[in-house]
């Protein structure tokens, strides 16, 4: 028994077929809903219900947080947008070309993360046009815009998923 067989047997790459993929992928959802470019949500119901400590505390952190992703985005988006492209591509190929379970499962995890992220940057631009005035309005609408888009895509990954399971069947 060589190496290679050794780690595949310790390590199972059939990752739909895994619990602890699908774990992984809940709780990816659940902090990128949670976390709205850096601001916890609860955060900003406190704040939208009156507490002014909650609200200063979630002004601060939206405009730090806003203003350092824009200064990555100004500074270093080409360079983080062609490796993302690489990357995905990558998966994309080695997955659904060559049959790769493992590079669809991740594919299928930092796909919509990236697509998160650009709507993240896009929502920091929005904060800083709007002078940070309207903060909790418009992270209301950036976490709902990610919890439509996480909808979208844990029905794509589940879809897929059994998918596979019922092609490949228990066994492999």
């Amino acid at each position: 028994m060589d190496f290679l067989d050794l780690v595949t047997e310790v390590i199972d790459l059939r990752s739909f077929s895994n619990l602890w993929y699908w774990i992984v992928l809940a709780i990816l959802w659940s902090s990128m809903s949670h976390w709205t470019i850096g601001v916890p949500y609860h955060l900003v119901t406190r704040a939208r219900r009156g507490d002014a400590q909650a609200e200063a505390d979630m002004l601060v952190l939206a405009r730090m947080n806003a203003e350092r992703m824009l200064h990555y985005a100004e500074t270093s988006s080409i360079p983080a947008t062609a490796f993302a492209t690489f990357l995905l591509t990558s998966l994309a190929l080695i997955g659904w070309v060559y049959g790769v379970e493992f590079c669809q499962a991740i594919f299928l995890l930092l796909c919509p993360s990236m697509l998160v992220l650009a709507l993240g940057t896009w929502t920091a631009a929005r904060l800083r046009a709007d002078d940070y005035s309207h903060v909790p309005q418009i992270l209301r609408q950036h976490r709902t815009m990610v919890q439509m888009l996480g909808v979208v895509f844990i029905f794509i990954t589940a879809f897929w998923g059994m998918f596979q399971n019922v092609n490949v069947g228990p066994l492999g």
